[in-house]
This record gives structure tokens, sequence and C-alpha cells, in this order.
């Protein structure tokens, strides 16, 4: 009886090794394997360790990978680049100060988060500024626009190297919103960031502030009722499972800045950094690109799963773009009022 009661307990405690938390997390399929490089990085003689907090199905994001093989592939397997999807590294907050410090060479900051860095960034984070894919475009081929803004966090030893994005921002929400009027009903959640809780005060309208893991369940809960994001976002994420109306605000891009630390960039070889460069640059072009289509289809996704979709009526972005007048005013002092509206100017506000 003793003997069996032992081995009994010995089957209890090998069991329990394969139900530990670590052991089931091994279980659960890896959301970034379908991305593993069909390389062996370990003979890099450099690493550039690339962060990002978004899923790499979103076009924007999964331009980290398509560098990765580039530069490997240009650099003859000399320079590896470590892209860190779904916040692997980290929440923004505390991955844009581990760039700081360089313990982390690179980020993929969405632009709301970046406006912790400098509030230039928070140009492309007004409405109805750069509101358009072919206004995104222009901002950023335009010397005199985009170099203020790439050169806005060097005293932080932050060098911007690129742009992409997730998709044109509007309201996603459990009832229909057709009017402004409509709006007024919904309590929106939006990101931490001054700049939207500005906008949104100077629209009147009502907001929570709250992280994006907390939105399904408030949704399911109604502790909130609408949610400010892009319909590719919000296809990918199943917000739309709950918010089953969007609304095309188009107000603004969704977009993620790349920022480089520069201590580490200037400590590459100089062919290695050209390469690096210019592979962000030509791969960024091919993600804003690409998410032109994949917003479209992802708003014919969301359409055929029973999503109903909407337009305000043409007089009600002019109201919103006058009720946002004071904001322009604030925000025209910490970014520079000549470079916003020179920015506003050139891209035909």
């Amino acid at each position: 009886m003793k003997l069996f009661y032992t081995l009994f307990i010995a089957l209890l405690f090998s069991l329990s090794a394969f139900t530990t938390p670590h052991a089931l997390a091994a279980q659960k399929k890896d959301p970034t394997a379908n991305w593993k490089p069909k390389f062996d990085p370990s003979g890099a003689q450099y690493t550039y360790l690339l962060s990002c907090v978004g899923h790499p199905a979103i076009e924007g994001v999964g331009v980290g990978y398509r560098i990765r093989d580039k530069v490997w592939e240009k650099s003859a397997g000399r320079l590896f680049v470590d892209f860190r999807p779904l916040s692997q590294l980290g929440g923004e907050k505390d991955v844009i100060r581990k760039l700081q410090m360089g313990a982390i060479h690179g980020m993929m900051s969405s632009s709301v988060a970046a406006t912790n860095i400098s509030d230039t960034f928070g140009v492309v984070n007004l409405p109805y500024v750069v509101d358009t894919f072919a206004k995104l475009d222009q901002f950023r081929n335009t010397l005199t626009l985009w170099q203020p803004f790439a050169d806005a966090a060097l005293k932080r030893n932050i060098v911007v190297t690129d742009i992409t994005g997730y998709g044109s921002y509007g309201w996603a929400t459990t009832s229909p919103v057709k009017t402004i009027k409509d709006a007024e009903s919904i309590n929106f959640r939006i990101a931490q960031a001054p700049v939207n809780i500005d906008f949104y005060k100077a629209w009147g309208l009502k907001f929570t502030v709250m992280p994006c893991p907390d939105v399904p369940q408030a949704l399911q809960t109604g502790v909130i009722s609408g949610l400010d994001h892009t319909p590719i976002v919000c296809n990918i994420s199943g917000k739309f499972n709950v918010a089953k109306n969007y609304t095309q605000l188009d107000y603004a891009q969704g977009l993620y800045i790349h920022l480089t630390n520069t201590r580490w960039l200037n400590k590459l070889p100089d062919d290695l950094r050209q390469i690096l460069l210019e592979t962000i640059t030509e791969e960024s072009a091919v993600a804003r690109s690409l998410t032109r289509k994949q917003q479209a289809d992802q708003i014919e996704a969301a359409k055929a799963s029973g999503v109903a979709f909407y337009k305000l009526p043409s007089e009600a972005k002019t109201r919103l773009i006058d009720m946002a007048a004071p904001m322009y005013d604030k925000w025209g002092k910490k970014i520079g009022t000549d470079y916003l509206q020179q920015v506003r100017t050139t891209l035909g506000q």
C-alpha cells in the first residue's frame, strides 16, 4: 500500500509539471509562428532590436519582418533585425524609456505614444491635417514637412527613420452614428494622449481613457459604447464582434513612427547603416501602399460579417474642424505655429 501511495504521488507530481503556467503557455499557438526567420541569425555581427505593440497581421506592423529579411539578405548575414511585435518588449511608455537608454535600438511607436517624446509628433494626430492616404504620402515625401518631423527628437538621441500606418480613424460603436448628434450619446474609448483628449473635449463628446486590452470587456459590459480606431484594427482584433457599427470619420491616419536610437545607429559601420536606413525607407513605402488595399479588404470583410458602415454628412467635417479651432491654436504653440501652418497649407486643409 505504501508503495502504491508513493507511486501515486510521483505520478501527480509528474503531471503537474505539464500544467504549470509556463507549460500551459507553451502549449498555446505562438502568434508570431508564421513569421519566423528562414535563416539562423546566431552568426550576425550586429543586432537591431526593434519593438512594436501591434499585431504583424497589420501591414504597417508586419513590415518589420520584411525589413528583417531584406536587411539580412543585403548585409550577407552581418546585421540581424530582431523584430518583436505584440508588446513582447513591453508597453509603449516602457519601451520609449528603454529606447532613450539604448536598451532597445528601434521602436515602431504609435503616433499617439510618440508625443511623449516630442510635441511635434502631434501634428499627425490633429484632426483633418494628415487625414488621407494621399496626404500621408505627400507629408512623407515633402522634405520641408518631413525633415522637421524626423529631427524632432534628436535632442533625446532619437531619429525618425520612417513611418507606416494602419488605416483611417473613425468610430466603432454599439449603436449607429450617422450625425454628430448621434455621437453625443456615445461614450468613446480614446487613447491616453493629451492631443486626443483635447480634441474630444473640443468636440463636446463623452470619452473614457483606457488601455486597448480593456476595450472588449468594456464594450460588452456597457462601460463604453464606442471606440476611436481604424477599421483594420477593429476587424483584425475582433472589436467588430461587439461594436457592429462603424462611422468613417477619416479624421486622421493611424500611424507607426519608426524611431531609432542615434547613438546605436552611429556606431554601426557605414555600409550597414546605409543598408538599414535604405531598407526601412523602401519597405515603409511599400507598407503604406499595402495599407490602402488592406483597409479596403478589411472593410469588405467586416461588411460581410454584418458590420454596418456610415459616413457623416459633408457639412459635419466643416463643423468638427471649426469646433477644434482653439485646439489648433493650443497645439500650434507646442508643435510650432509656423510649422503647423505650413503642414496645413501644403496638404490643403
